[in-house]
């Protein structure tokens, strides 16, 4: 099973952190999360910056990096494919 995890970061200053913000299960065809990753990398709303005017997507390792920039500033989150992966006996 694939899921697609979209991270970024939270709080403001020196208090930012880096948190997982939504997690979607994308079924058990790879090229079908990876289609989920690409939507939600276009799509998501980050918590930095508030308004996004302008995103640039980028494709980084098992999905994508994505730096939005707004009115108020900047800031990027990133949309990474996962397998579940069963326990070792």
């Amino acid at each position: 099973m694939w899921w697609v995890v979209v991270e970024e970061q939270r709080g403001g200053g020196e208090a930012r952190t880096w948190s997982v913000t939504e997690t979607k299960p994308a079924g058990g065809d790879r090229e079908h999360a990876d289609e989920v990753a690409r939507r939600l990398a276009f799509g998501h709303r980050p918590v930095h910056p508030a308004s996004v005017e302008e995103r640039k997507v980028l494709r980084v390792g098992e999905g994508y990096l994505v730096i939005a920039t707004g009115r108020t500033g900047s800031g990027h989150f990133r949309v990474t494919l996962g397998e579940t992966v069963a326990e070792p006996a």
